[in-house]
């Protein structure tokens, strides 16, 4: 069972509004030379395309930031300023107009430069989010004798707490907080038990997951077990890979999970002895269609006859192949049979039925009769 989604502060980044009762936000980070503006813009106005809402830019040096003027006037969707050693950067990002920042608190440790940053940020109404990691969180404190050195989870929310303190010594409030390592059981506690601390709201993501196949296992296991017990509000996939392809393993996540829907789902039965048409390239036919489609739907492509309208009943629309010919089917009623040749043809012909009466307002998508989404606790 889904556990109700904990209650949040709500901040808002740009227009998108991160916490509250808002749906779960999707985010990414420019793979760019921040300096090449050219570059950095069709990078944002590819990972909108692809279903971004909000997007991450580093800002390491100084000529990073003198091209943050450039990038607000042209950006697509909200951006946000990755900050890690500089303060100063901070600052120009807060300047140029950015709508927000990411500061890492193992990385600035001075609390008079935060406070400044602080400061100017609640000037601008512009929301900061506190981002732990792992791999560079503050030295260990000074332990009493005999006393056990903290684990990494107990680290990482120290940690948090520290920069939450001085902000809100600044009479700062609008925080967001993320608690990534590469470690998914590490990840899971500390976001636990930050989650039970704090009102403000949870930036999910595992850090350096890897290469597409394992990043994305890595993250959906991770993101997906937090979201289930109701924490999150805000999700990243964090792949060695073009971040573009990082968009749709969130959508992924957030589909499988009945929280916030987009696009084509596809289902699609395991290949097996009993299969006597191309099932694959089908299916990958098929999920490409639907997916330009743009319209929630979802989409069966089953390889046997006898029992794939009955195994897949929960699609809007499917095909259940057999040999030579193959069955269409709407909620598991099958409407008619085509041979082979005609079965892209015909799944595009019913499923533009299906959208059609989907915009006259006399079609109801399975996803709408499945389990609610989260309620906010």
């Amino acid at each position: 069972m889904m556990s109700p989604r904990r209650k949040s502060k709500p901040v808002f980044v740009g227009d998108v509004q991160v916490g509250g009762d808002a749906p779960i936000a999707v985010q990414s980070m420019c793979a760019t030379i921040t300096e090449n503006v050219d570059a950095a813009i069709a990078q944002l106005d590819q990972l909108k395309e692809a279903g971004c809402d909000i997007v991450r830019i580093a800002v390491p040096d100084r000529a990073a930031a003198d091209a943050l003027p450039e990038i607000v006037r042209r950006k697509p969707l909200p951006i946000i300023a990755d900050i890690h050693f500089d303060y100063r950067w901070a600052l120009a990002a807060i300047d140029a107009g950015f709508d927000g920042l990411r500061l890492n608190p193992g990385n600035i440790r001075d609390a008079e430069k935060v406070t400044l940053v602080a400061k100017k940020a609640k000037e601008r109404g512009m929301p900061i989010r506190i981002g732990v990691n792992a791999g560079s969180l503050p030295p260990i404190r000074a332990l009493a004798d005999g006393e056990m050195p903290p684990s990494l989870p107990d680290r990482m929310v120290e940690a948090a707490l520290w920069e939450i303190k001085v902000l809100n010594e600044a009479d700062f409030d609008d925080i967001k907080i993320s608690m990534k390592a590469f470690d998914v059981p590490t990840m899971v506690e500390a976001y636990r038990r930050l989650a039970a601390m704090v009102p403000y709201p949870l930036h999910l993501g595992v850090t350096e997951a890897g290469t597409p196949r394992a990043g994305s296992v890595r993250s959906a296991i991770g993101i997906g077990i937090l979201l289930s017990e109701g924490i999150g509000d805000t999700i990243r996939v964090s792949l060695a890979a073009d971040p573009i392809e990082e968009v749709p393993i969130c959508w992924d996540i957030l589909n499988t999970l009945n929280l916030r829907k987009r696009g084509a789902t596809l289902v699609a039965c395991p290949t097996c002895g009993r299969i006597e048409i191309e099932l694959i390239p089908l299916a990958n036919k098929v999920e490409e269609h639907f997916t330009k489609r743009g319209r929630i739907l979802t989409v069966a492509v089953m390889g046997c006859v006898v029992n794939g309208p009955g195994e897949a009943k929960m699609a809007d629309l499917g095909i259940a192949g057999g040999k030579g010919r193959g069955v269409i089917f709407r909620k598991g009623e099958i409407v008619k049979t085509v041979d082979e040749p005609d079965f892209m043809s015909a799944l595009i012909e019913e499923g533009e039925k299906i959208i059609a009466e989907m915009d006259a307002g006399t079609y109801t998508p399975v996803n709408e009769t499945l389990i609610p989404l989260m309620e906010v606790k």
